[in-house]
């Protein structure tokens, strides 16, 4: 029995080994019962390889099987926004981390600048996509792109010139919009 389960979890510690040059999200696993005997025996577990919270668990329980009824303590994380972080994370906070981590590495780009500056409210990538205007090197690059949108039509490239930009941009990012690491996105 006893070797069955340690094969088990060799199988399975190397379906959910989280490799740091992947940049995917992960948690460190231990337990508070090891951590109060002076040990931070646990593993890196990508979150990646998990469809939902209860196959996270699962593995978590085989993973510290030496403990009758191990109480997970998430050491630290990676790759992933820090208001998603706890140390004592419950099911329905795994469950968002696990839907974090399964978005493609440019919703995840795009939602941690968002979760950055709104602060994390259950947010899904559709929920984000309402809001986002796309990235640009600067406020002026996006600003010239709305101004292409909204007024060229309407002024000859000569009255172009005496436009200001920079004020444009300024008027726009004081209250309609919000740069975050050159992604822009809706105050509404």
């Amino acid at each position: 029995m006893e070797k069955n389960l340690s094969a088990q979890l060799q199988e399975e510690k190397k379906l959910h080994s989280y490799d740091c040059e992947s940049g995917n999200p992960a948690l460190y696993v231990g337990t508070y019962g090891k951590y109060n005997d002076g040990s931070i025996e646990g593993m890196w577990v990508d979150m990646t390889t998990f469809s939902d919270e209860e196959e996270f668990f699962d593995f978590c329980r085989l993973l510290h099987h030496d403990e009758k009824d191990p109480e997970f303590m998430f050491q630290d994380y990676e790759n992933m926004p820090y208001e998603l972080y706890n140390e004592c994370l419950c099911s329905d906070e795994i469950e968002e981390i696990i839907a974090f981590a399964n978005e493609s590495d440019e919703h995840r780009e795009v939602m941690e600048a968002y979760i950055s500056n709104y602060g994390w409210h259950k947010q899904t990538w559709k929920d984000v996509e309402q809001q986002y205007h796309g990235k640009w090197d600067t406020e002026e690059d996006f600003a010239d792109h709305i101004f292409d949108e909204l007024y060229s039509y309407e002024m000859s490239d000569f009255a172009r010139r005496y436009f200001d930009m920079d004020a444009f941009a300024r008027d726009l990012f004081t209250g309609e919009y919000i740069f975050v690491d050159g992604h822009v996105f809706s105050e509404y």
